[in-house]
């Protein structure tokens, strides 16, 4: 039965992931009493499914990698690894899945938990299904704040639930590595898990339909990641696409798939990695005029646009503005600024790298693809520069020509490219690929959000042996070019 009198807080938030939790925390540190409301872990997908989880499986596997090519090392770190160990270390890193942690923190922070599915009940209304089976309603004197996330997005294959398929989550929490391992998906997600299965004992076959992996880097990422997953015995094919796939054998134990080739390929588990879809289908949308399951649509004070007034906002992943844990995060600490701002009626501050302005998801959005080798880019690439027609100068570097990557690995692949406004001299876009390149990317988006002068960026001296002094070896080929 649904409570007769809501609970009215001056903000609510639906869904307790990294993004909701600090939405949450930055309201009620400005002084507005918040509730978050969760249906699943408080913590959410990045905690205990995404970047946890998965990146605890994938630091073992690139530091050996890594140790495997020095000198000293190569007998020490022959073995295979210990793929018990590195699970239960996943596990750890995961919380067991188990959110007790989290839910202190939230107590702690002085917001409230409603455990249930939130929906949107009309302006500034809120409604929660708890496990319980009873109807809890929420008003918001202010905001109300939609951070539920995405979710894995299928392709419209017949007998997809006859075929069990994994979903990021699956791949993340498997209890084992399957003997054979098909991924089907050029992205971030299907090489991360092609690199760390292949290497904890699966045969991994990934499947792309775009002729090469990680179309959305610079071209060189995804050639030197396909060097190395084949290098580890990864059947890697290009321009192919799934026609269909279905469960065979006695118990269904086999995956059968079909190519559009022709060819027939067979495994124990299929992972599907073809993308996201926005969890907004069963939110109340419809309540305030919105279509149940799409992306919401925001300016870049997170505020959605399609609805009238300034109450609403979307953060994160449901906004599809960029996909990432850290940029939702960011994106919460504007929504938040905002959100107090307009509580005490004052104004906001939208220009460019303002507080009430998410200026980075458009101009400087970091990421790091935890493969072998690493992939770390910010800003444009050459094809998005054109596309955007912006005028800008390429330039190229051989990381391993860097005596710092040489005491790294002695083997040392990688390439770093960075991208300069002719017009206003100011670097828009890097990309670096090599083992280790993660570390170079946070003073690249500082480059890129400080709009330092390239003629400035002579001055930054790296230290000497690092691979930071690419920096250096950046600037003299521009200046000899």
């Amino acid at each position: 039965m649904p409570t007769e009198h809501p609970h009215t807080y001056d903000v609510i938030v639906i869904g307790a992931g990294p993004v909701g939790e600090n939405v949450a925390d930055r309201t009620t540190a400005a002084g507005l009493s918040t509730v978050l409301v969760e249906s699943e872990l408080a913590g959410g997908e990045c905690s205990y499914w995404a970047c946890e989880p998965s990146k605890a499986l994938l630091r073992p596997v690139l530091l050996r990698a890594d140790a495997a090519h020095v000198p000293g090392l190569e007998a020490a770190v022959g073995q295979p690894l210990d793929v018990e160990a590195v699970l239960a270390h996943r596990n750890r890193m995961s919380a067991d899945w188990n959110d007790d942690g989290q839910v202190e923190w939230i107590k702690s922070a002085g917001i409230d938990l409603v455990r249930g599915h939130g929906r949107l009940a009309g302006e500034r209304e809120v409604s929660v299904s708890t496990p319980e089976g009873e109807t809890v309603r929420l008003r918001a004197r202010h905001a109300v704040a939609v951070c539920t996330g995405s979710s894995a997005a299928l392709p419209p294959l017949p007998g997809m639930t006859e075929l069990r398929p994994w979903t990021s989550r699956e791949a993340t929490s498997a209890k084992r590595p399957p003997q054979r391992l098909i991924i089907v998906g050029a992205g971030v997600v299907g090489v991360e898990m092609a690199t760390a299965w292949q290497a904890l004992g699966s045969r991994v076959t990934l499947l792309a339909r775009e002729h090469g992996l990680l179309p959305r880097h610079e071209p060189f990422a995804g050639e030197l990641v396909t060097e190395r997953l084949r290098e580890a015995g990864a059947d890697v094919r290009f321009d192919v696409s799934v026609v269909t796939a279905h469960r065979t054998g006695d118990g269904g134990d086999e995956v059968r798939v079909t190519l559009s080739d022709g060819e027939v390929v067979t495994a124990d588990d299929i992972l599907f990695a073809t993308g996201r879809s926005p969890r907004s289908q069963d939110i109340g949308l419809d309540t305030v005029g919105l279509q149940p399951g799409d992306w919401l649509a925001t300016d870049d004070s997170l505020t959605v646009t399609a609805v009238p007034g300034t109450w609403l906002y979307a953060v994160g992943d449901v906004n599809r503005r960029a996909l990432f844990t850290h940029q939702g995060k960011y994106q919460a600490r504007v929504a938040g600024a905002v959100i107090a701002a307009r509580a005490r009626g004052e104004r906001l501050d939208t220009g460019r790298w303002s507080p009430h302005s998410s200026t980075a998801d458009v101009e400087a959005v970091p990421g790091v693809v935890f493969t072998d080798p690493e992939i770390a880019s910010v800003g444009l690439t050459v094809r998005e520069a054109a596309r955007a027609g912006r005028d800008v100068e390429v330039v190229d570097y051989d990381i391993g020509h860097l005596a710092g990557a040489v005491q790294y690995r002695p083997d040392y692949r990688g390439r770093a490219r960075v991208l300069v406004d002719r017009e206003r001299q100011v670097v828009v876009g890097a990309t670096f690929a090599g083992p280790g390149v993660a570390e170079l990317l946070y003073s690249a988006t500082v480059a890129i959000t400080g709009e330092v002068p390239v003629e400035r960026l002579w001055h930054a001296v790296p230290a000497f042996p690092t691979i930071s002094e690419v920096w250096l070896r950046l600037l003299e080929t521009r200046r000899d070019s």
